[in-house]
């Protein structure tokens, strides 16, 4: 295990693979940590190194108190970026991750040589939608909300298929702490990347599970036509967490779309 403290937020991160190697770094998903990428990371050349981390209210990393804003899960990003001296990574962003992804490279992108993001938008839900999931977490914890997010996060046979995965991902979303769950929904909640999503330059491939339900295809391939550098692929099957249900599909997209 490895911790930096940035700013006073103590991060849970993983740096592997050789030195001096280009970096792909993964942004994870609201309610999971770092551990969501591994069957892609596994897939990956040896000749890449992997940069991961827990965001802020999730897995190891420091939970403050919400909320959050998504200038905050930003800067998150690119302190431990500055702490690792790394200048330039290829990002990867699951939902909320893909919305760090987009603020990131919106402001530092020269920092960034391709995004891919993954289920995710320029805008996610409403903020009635956001501040009922918010409200429900704090008056009942995460148990009161598990059934319905694991509904969206996998397509309708995953459970049945693989439920020994389903049970670890249970546990995973039950442990994250209510407010740092609460904050990250905040962030979402008040995020409009539009404005800045259409002047990013950096070229970024967008990929969505074709069952999600939380980011469904339609606000995912609008998020690739506002980027102005941008392209869509489908991943049939899967939901809202296609590292998790798909690995293998997503390494592939992720090696070729990098070259590496």
């Amino acid at each position: 295990m490895r911790f930096e403290t940035i700013d006073g937020l103590t991060h849970h991160i993983a740096l592997d693979g050789p030195a001096g190697a280009p970096v792909v770094a993964f942004a994870n998903s609201l309610g999971t940590d770092f551990r969501i990428w591994d069957g892609v990371v596994e897939r990956l050349p040896p000749s890449v190194r992997v940069l991961r981390y827990d965001m802020r209210g999730h897995g190891l990393t420091s939970a403050p108190p919400a909320p959050y804003a998504m200038t905050d899960l930003r800067d998150d990003l690119l302190g431990i970026l500055d702490r690792l001296g790394l200048d330039q990574v290829a990002l990867v962003g699951l939902s909320v991750g893909g919305m760090v992804a987009q603020s990131a490279a919106a402001k530092a992108p020269d920092r960034f040589s391709k995004l891919v993001l993954c289920d995710t938008g320029h805008i996610i839900a409403t903020r009635e939608i956001w501040n009922a999931r918010i409200e429900t977490v704090a008056a009942g914890g995460m148990t009161a909300i598990v059934d319905s997010v694991l509904d969206r996060w996998f397509g309708p046979d995953f459970r049945t298929r693989d439920p020994d995965l389903h049970a670890g991902m249970h546990a995973m979303l039950t442990t994250i702490p209510p407010q740092g769950y609460n904050g990250i929904c905040a962030a979402i909640r008040d995020a409009d990347l539009t404005e800045d999503t259409a002047k990013i330059e950096v070229p970024a491939l967008c990929l969505c599970g074709t069952e999600d339900k939380a980011t469904p295809t339609e606000l995912v391939a609008s998020l690739a036509d506002l980027l102005p550098n941008g392209s869509y692929m489908a991943i049939p099957g899967a939901g809202h967490l296609p590292c998790v249900e798909q690995p293998e599909a997503v390494a592939r997209h992720i090696i070729e779309f990098l070259n590496l």
